[in-house]
């Protein structure tokens, strides 16, 4: 058996696997945000984020909800184009280590934060191209 053929037979399982993977990230730290909004919000505050409100409902909102939405399959398509372009603009506001010394421990670790962010987004574009397989409410 070829190796690319065990892998066509498998394309659905493997799409909800990446699925299942990549929005773990998300639903994970959105249900942290739900959870604890107030501190949420201090936070987006002590960044010097203007509307720190807003901000984390929007972090909220795009995290945990549209995180579960692609989690099932819904509206995956446009959903992942949208929270990879919202991973984008988190990635440039929190994780900005041009602006830290090469010398401070913080640049290393706010670089690779960064690049992590970079990587999430090529796996949400991918799903964005590839759609959400055969096990989802987008198939039904």
């Amino acid at each position: 058996m070829r190796f690319t053929t065990l892998f066509e037979r498998r394309r659905d399982e493997q799409i909800l696997l990446a699925r299942v993977l990549l929005m773990g990230l998300f639903v994970i730290f959105g249900w942290d945000k739900l959870t604890n909004f107030s501190g949420t919000a201090a936070y987006m505050e002590s960044m010097g984020l203007p509307l720190p409100t807003f901000a984390a409902f929007s972090a909220l909102v795009m995290e945990f909800f549209v995180g579960l939405a692609i989690l099932i399959g819904y509206y995956t398509r446009p959903l992942a184009l949208l929270l990879a372009l919202y991973t984008v603009i988190t990635a440039f506001i929190g994780h900005r280590y041009w602006n830290i010394a090469d010398t401070d421990a913080a640049h290393i670790e706010t670089m690779i934060n960064f690049y992590k962010n970079m990587s999430i987004v090529g796996g949400l574009l991918l799903l964005c191209i590839l759609g959400p397989g055969k096990y989802s409410v987008d198939r039904r």
